[in-house]
């Protein structure tokens, strides 16, 4: 009889230790609220790499880096090559196999490298559109993150109404909502061509629609933490009628509603302009007539080319500010 209790009870600790391990895939799904919700943990944030053969020769001793880390997966918030070279399948998939070697779950954030500027020359003059269809086709099949260890995710597509936009996804980790939307650089793909905005505008859309419900379910489940995922740096500071800010009004005006309206704190992830910053930029305000910061509202930007470095965040419930951000230099790069 000892001998199979103490075979149950290892069976017990097993599951119970293991959780992470063991069902890793199905430890994010919309369902579950995480039994491990009071417990610290950490992942790992970068972007806009790699964008050179020297910065691909270095990508490798920063996977390394990360994969030595406790980090429980990886974010990429976009740009998986520089803005001048061709937009090919090949570098796609090329890109694809070099991020499954991350040893915990990747996800990636489409950025306008990969689409929204494929239109020029110097890019292959390839349909933005077309190549978004193929990204999709490519990095954001069935319910899993990339990397070897997977997250199942949860896509907007499931949605009917919203079926194309396999990229915006959502997964629950120790209580905190994570979710990405496809809002690129070069404006959003907004006021370039007539196509471009018929395709920004439903693409806005459905961000905003997601936007909405992930914030609904943050507030359902009483989860202390949103991080929201995006390559574009929407431009903040800029005033509302700039031109270079036309793009992502909607976005703004809705992040700084739902974030009002949210009890915990909110974290806005993106790279684009390449400079490593974590501020509180919200709400907007000008020297005559400036407005208390929100507090529970964080923007942080990732390293990028030509830095091959990357982020360390930490989520801690005890701590007041539940997120923390580390620069991770790696040393060989």
């Amino acid at each position: 009889m000892t001998k199979k209790y103490l075979i149950i009870a290892f069976i017990v600790f097993v599951s119970i230790t293991g959780f992470g391990v063991l069902t890793y895939g199905q430890s994010s799904g919309d369902s579950l609220r995480d039994s491990f919700a009071s417990r610290p943990f950490e992942f790992a944030l970068i972007g806009d790499l790699p964008y050179s053969a020297e910065q691909e020769a270095k990508f490798p001793s920063l996977m390394a880096d990360i994969n030595r880390s406790p980090a429980a997966f990886v974010v990429h918030d976009g740009d998986i090559k520089n803005g001048s070279s061709v937009c090919d399948d090949a570098t796609f998939v090329s890109r694809k196999q070099l991020f499954e070697n991350f040893e915990m779950p990747f996800i990636l954030v489409y950025g306008d490298n990969e689409w929204t500027d494929c239109h020029r020359s110097k890019n292959g003059s390839y349909d933005p559109v077309e190549r978004l269809a193929k990204l999709r086709e490519i990095f954001s099949q069935g319910k899993q993150s990339l990397g070897k260890r997977t997250l199942t995710l949860t896509r907007q597509s499931d949605n009917p109404q919203f079926a194309k936009y396999r990229e915006n996804v959502r997964w629950i980790y120790h209580g905190v909502v994570f979710f990405a939307i496809n809002m690129p650089g070069s404006n959003n793909n907004f006021d370039r061509t007539p196509e471009a905005d018929r395709e920004y505008a439903d693409r806005n859309s459905a961000n905003l629609a997601w936007i909405k419900e992930c914030f609904a379910l943050a507030k359902r489940i009483n989860s202390k933490g949103i991080v929201l995922v995006a390559q574009a740096n929407p431009g903040f500071e800029f005033d509302p009628t700039d031109k270079r800010r036309s793009g992502y009004n909607d976005f703004i005006a809705t992040l700084e509603t739902e974030t009002g309206n949210f009890p915990g704190q909110v974290v806005f992830v993106h790279g684009d302009t390449h400079y490593f910053r974590i501020d509180k930029p919200l709400p907007y305000f000008t020297d005559e007539t400036q407005l208390p910061r929100m507090k529970n509202f964080t923007r942080v930007e990732t390293f990028g080319s030509p830095n091959v470095h990357w982020l360390r965040a930490f989520y801690d419930p005890e701590n007041p500010n539940l997120f923390e951000f580390k620069q991770q230099i790696v040393p060989q790069n």
